[in-house]
């Protein structure tokens, strides 16, 4: 990797941060609004929560965080980022807060911060080699 690619793909990683930073807020919200406001059963508010965080992140990370690669659908890039990032997020997210929080009792919104850190990596490297490739990338390769 040239230090140019090094400083393009750290520039993308700050990106993907402050909108995911901006998306843990959502998710947050979300989460304490369905548990706090209407007892919903904290799994449940979980994976809506991500939900609504990931709709979130999509449309700014289309905009903002790889609004240089363009697609031919945004449909499809919707589709593949709910697909990939989504479900690594919504199970992820599940799975360990049925252990924080269910199994270690550690309070739910602690355990919610320390889950979303868990998948982010994840989901930068799905995202930025998968989702958000451009189909020029995608020609050049064939």
């Amino acid at each position: 990797m040239t230090a140019a690619t090094w400083r393009s793909t750290g520039t993308r990683w700050l990106k993907f941060n402050l909108v995911g930073g901006i998306g843990v807020g959502v998710q947050l919200l979300v989460l304490g609004t369905l548990r706090t406001g209407f007892q919903v059963d904290y799994l449940v508010a979980t994976a809506l929560a991500v939900e609504a965080a990931v709709v979130h992140n999509f449309f700014w990370h289309e905009r903002f965080t790889w609004a240089d690669r363009t697609a031919k659908s945004r449909l499809m890039r919707f589709i593949k980022f709910n697909l990939t990032t989504g479900l690594v997020s919504i199970l992820g997210n599940v799975a360990l807060m049925k252990m924080f929080a269910g199994i270690f009792h550690m309070q739910y919104l602690v355990a919610n911060l320390t889950t979303i850190a868990a998948c982010s990596l994840v989901n930068f490297a799905v995202s930025d080699r998968f989702v958000f490739r451009s189909h020029l990338q995608l020609e050049r390769k064939c």
